[in-house]
């Protein structure tokens, strides 16, 4: 069960966050254990430790996006929406116009982020598309949790978005190497903060992203 405990023990700084927010959360967990049975979502082993290990780990992510100049929000891969429907859930009483948009090809876990937008009256645009195949895409934030490598974040920014603010993105173990070997094909500035909810883990938001010729 999400309580406010939930919220102060992550050290999530989230404020003013409602019974009906944190019960909403609780509900959407609960809803991606349900549907886990029939398609997968997220790892079973993880499953008892939902809260922590997927809600909390997405919803850290707010102190990058709840700020004046975001009104929208792509998540690249969304899978179970996370982040995306989490970012969704958060924003809703603070700021009802920011939209969060998310991409997942699969039919099924789809028809799953529709089935939770709906529920929750969220905001959202869904779309059964590769995102490989897109172009020209806008966005204010292209986010993304356990999708693809940095490299080829980096490369779906480029290629398919023809605007966009920054890039959010969750680095485990060995981030700092990677942003260094990015920088190699990659020019940009880059903010990171270490995870709440691992030791080992970084959240980095990029900006002024561009290639180096070559």
């Amino acid at each position: 069960m999400i309580d406010s405990n939930f919220i102060k023990n992550s050290k999530l700084n989230i404020q003013n966050v409602s019974r009906e927010t944190l019960n909403e959360l609780n509900k959407y967990s609960l809803s991606i254990i349900r549907k886990n049975r029939e398609i997968n979502l997220i790892s079973s082993s993880t499953e008892k430790s939902i809260n922590t290990r997927h809600i909390a780990d997405s919803a850290q992510i707010i102190d990058f996006i709840n700020k004046n100049d975001i009104k929208t929000c792509t998540d690249l891969g969304s899978g179970a929406g996370l982040p995306g429907i989490v970012m969704a859930i958060l924003m809703k009483p603070k700021k009802p116009e920011f939209k969060v948009i998310l991409y997942e090809k699969s039919y099924h876990k789809s028809n799953f982020l529709k089935e939770i937008s709906k529920k929750f009256k969220l905001n959202t645009e869904i779309n059964q598309k590769n995102i490989f195949e897109q172009e020209d895409l806008e966005t204010d934030i292209i986010i993304s949790r356990a999708f693809k490598p940095l490299p080829i974040i980096l490369e779906i920014a480029s290629n398919n978005f023809k605007k966009f603010k920054y890039i959010i993105l969750f680095l485990g173990k060995n981030g700092k190497e990677i942003l260094k070997d990015a920088t190699n094909k990659w020019k940009f500035d880059y903010e990171e903060k270490k995870s709440l909810t691992s030791d080992e883990s970084l959240i980095v938001k990029i900006s002024n992203l561009q290639k180096k010729n070559g």
